[in-house]
């Protein structure tokens, strides 16, 4: 079992900044590739970024050169530094944690507002 303690989440205006983090604790040794997702109201969960647990990321098209993710696995924790924010970030954002036998757990996810 991991656990995914997401924080960091609230209202912003375009152009600015918010950092999410997402703590993780249990079986955390068995953790690979850690993810950030987003939905917006009505729409469907997508990826936005990703990390390997040697660090190597992936990002959507949207929001690269925007959004950078990292990894402190000294303190299990996974960051989203999302700059630049546009009204189009607005959903809610959940972490998820990545086991190599396939199994897939989430934060409780974090709403992030971008006003225009």
């Amino acid at each position: 079992q991991v656990q995914l303690v997401e924080s960091g989440g609230g209202l912003v205006q375009a152009g600015g900044s918010l950092t999410l983090s997402c703590a993780a604790s249990g079986s955390i040794f068995r953790i690979d590739t850690m993810d950030w997702y987003r939905q917006a109201p009505g729409k469907q969960r997508n990826m936005v970024a990703s990390i390997t647990s040697d660090g190597t990321t992936n990002y959507v098209d949207s929001v690269k050169g925007r959004f950078t993710i990292s990894r402190d696995n000294t303190k299990n924790t996974l960051y989203l530094q999302m700059n630049s924010l546009i009204p189009e970030d607005t959903a809610v954002y959940y972490c998820s944690a990545n086991l190599p036998d396939g199994m897939r757990y989430w934060g409780q996810g974090s709403q992030v507002t971008v006003s225009s």
